[in-house]
């Protein structure tokens, strides 16, 4: 692979890996490449970052890089928040909250199990905007992350409990409870 594909796919490889970040080391691997060779290309994309007026950048804690934006447009990020069009989730990510809530603590793969779709986007929409948390590791192999709600959904929701979520039917399908759930949670959202 030529040296701007292989920093394309870098660049590719770092805004898929989200707030988790990635690593040197993975880089290496998936580009079949040493782990210098990542050093000059992160570091070319760092350049690239600096001298054109972007909104990115490349952060790294410990051997673990992120794109992140740039802190001197922070002001923009923060009436994007505020606006009352950010507010709103999409239809995945009601999904998975519904899906969460009803049943956590709960894995990202237990999560998927129920949706049958990948969920790593609507979770980490979820986590970026504080409605779930992690809740401790399962006792299983991997010891995978479990997930449930947080303060900040009870109050998004207008909650005091977990408790006060309606009961779900138990004598239909689960698909049936989901869309269910869905439209609670949907409903919720548009009474903002």
């Amino acid at each position: 692979m030529n040296k701007p594909k292989l920093k394309a796919v870098t660049e590719g490889l770092l805004f898929s890996s989200g707030h988790e970040g990635i690593s040197n080391k993975q880089i290496s691997e998936v580009l079949e490449v040493s782990q210098s060779e990542v050093n000059n290309l992160i570091n070319e994309l760092i350049d690239d970052y600096d001298e054109i007026d972007r909104g990115i950048k490349i952060s790294q804690s410990q051997d673990i890089y992120y794109l992140t934006t740039k802190s001197e447009h922070n002001i923009y990020y923060k009436r994007m928040l505020q606006s009352p069009n950010h507010a709103r989730l999409s239809q995945a990510a009601l999904e998975t909250l519904a899906i969460i809530a009803y049943n956590q603590p709960i894995t990202r793969v237990e999560i998927e199990e129920i949706r049958g779709v990948n969920s790593d986007r609507a979770v980490q929409t979820l986590i970026a905007r504080s409605l779930i948390e992690e809740k401790g590791r399962k006792k299983s192999v991997g010891k995978p992350v479990l997930f449930g709600t947080s303060i900040d959904f009870l109050t998004f929701f207008g909650l005091s409990t977990i408790d006060e979520l309606p009961n779900l039917p138990t004598n239909v399908n689960e698909d049936i409870a989901r869309k269910e759930a869905d439209l609670f949670f949907e409903t919720l959202k548009n009474n903002e």
